[in-house]
């Protein structure tokens, strides 16, 4: 019989403040509460974030996401049983907020205190929303972060590929600054694109030309660049029918790479974890990207692979996916202590190579 466990999360590795309740049960997981509170507009004018300002938003708002989270789940501090806190990887000061909250929490509810690395959240989130078995394939793609994980269990993941500098969001981010489009760039680009010819500009496909489940997303943000400049010298500016066209291009780049590049992830995956139903799961900002979704389940069809993308209110970081790793971690019996530090860099897979690059959003553990 599954053992009722009760769970407060604590999520502020980037620009999102937040805090959530889930509870496991015999019937399955239950998301009680999920507060996020975003950054969008105190780092609108800069482009993207903004550490400094990151990290003061985060320690002024966490006790309130705290408080409206328990308040949403009709529950007081002391009726869960533990409390879990994103620990890294992640903008440091907005890490060491939250691990210091949390550890507040915990000396004055007396409750467990259990660091979660903010990539295992995302990487058990299909556990959570759809009871997924392991091991399964996880694509995580967002503003900080791009890696293919096979995931065996909530302290076990293999990395089978990632990106070398910026990760797919942070492109998004960067091509909508270059273009003049707004922060944050992921939609706003996604929804100039709608009008525009993704065959007009020979974007590059990085990394196509080699082997392996690595990628680059660095250079196809210079070409576009080198694209615009060379229309504004032409024109002395860009029309929005040119602008659409460069956003349409370069979304269809992105959206090749991660499709071929998991293409192969999938064959590799099946060959070392032989899963009788294998299963590609995706999570991340990125993933809320209608093109690059198409994509990945055009892959997963015909690799034989079930494709599952979560809500996307637990695709992009939330607190939820952090109570729900904690509690998986704690129902096997791990604990953290006051000693427990914040690291801006964690990888999931210990016996990788470390990869390359760091980009604004946090580290590419």
């Amino acid at each position: 019989m599954t053992e009722t466990l009760t769970v407060l999360g604590l999520e502020s590795s980037c620009d999102d403040t937040a805090a959530a309740v889930v509870r496991r049960t015999a019937e399955g997981p239950q998301v009680m509460s999920s507060v996020v509170w975003g950054q969008d507009e105190l780092h609108a004018d800069f482009g993207g974030v903004v550490p400094e300002i990151a990290a003061r938003a985060h320690a002024e708002r966490l006790d309130i996401c705290v408080e409206r989270a328990l308040e949403q789940a009709g529950l007081a501090l002391g009726e869960v049983d533990a409390i879990a806190v994103t620990a890294g990887p992640g903008l440091i000061g907005g890490v060491l907020s939250g691990v210091m909250c949390g550890k507040g929490l915990s000396v004055g509810s007396g409750k467990p205190l259990l660091g979660v690395n903010h990539l295992a959240g995302h990487a058990l989130t299909p556990r959570m929303t759809d009871q997924v078995a392991y091991p399964y394939l996880m694509l995580l793609v967002s503003g900080g972060h791009c890696q293919f994980l096979a995931v065996y269990s909530e302290d076990h993941f293999k990395r089978l590929g990632g990106t070398i500098d910026d990760a797919p969001g942070e492109a998004f981010d960067k091509t909508a600054k270059l273009l003049g489009l707004g922060y944050p760039g992921g939609p706003l680009v996604e929804k100039e694109a709608l009008r525009g010819d993704n065959a007009r500009f020979k974007l590059p496909r990085p990394l196509l030309d080699r082997p392996g489940q690595d990628m680059s997303f660095s250079g196809l943000k210079t070409a576009l660049r080198r694209a615009r400049d060379l229309l504004v010298d032409d024109k002395g500016g860009l029309t929005r029918q040119d602008r659409a066209d460069l956003c349409a291009s370069f979304q269809m780049a992105v959206a090749d790479t991660l499709g071929e590049k998991t293409r192969r992830a999938c064959l590799v995956f099946q060959d070392v974890a032989k899963a009788q139903k294998p299963v590609l799961a995706v999570a991340g900002g990125v993933a809320a990207n209608s093109v690059i979704r198409a994509s990945l389940q055009q892959v997963a069809d015909s690799t034989g692979f079930e494709f599952l993308a979560p809500p996307l209110k637990f695709c992009t970081d939330n607190a939820a996916m952090i109570a729900w790793a904690g509690l998986e971690r704690f129902s096997k019996g791990f604990r953290d202590d006051l000693t427990l530090a914040a690291r801006p860099r964690w990888p999931l897979d210990r016996e990788a190579a470390p990869m390359l690059g760091s980009g604004k959003k946090g580290a590419k553990a």
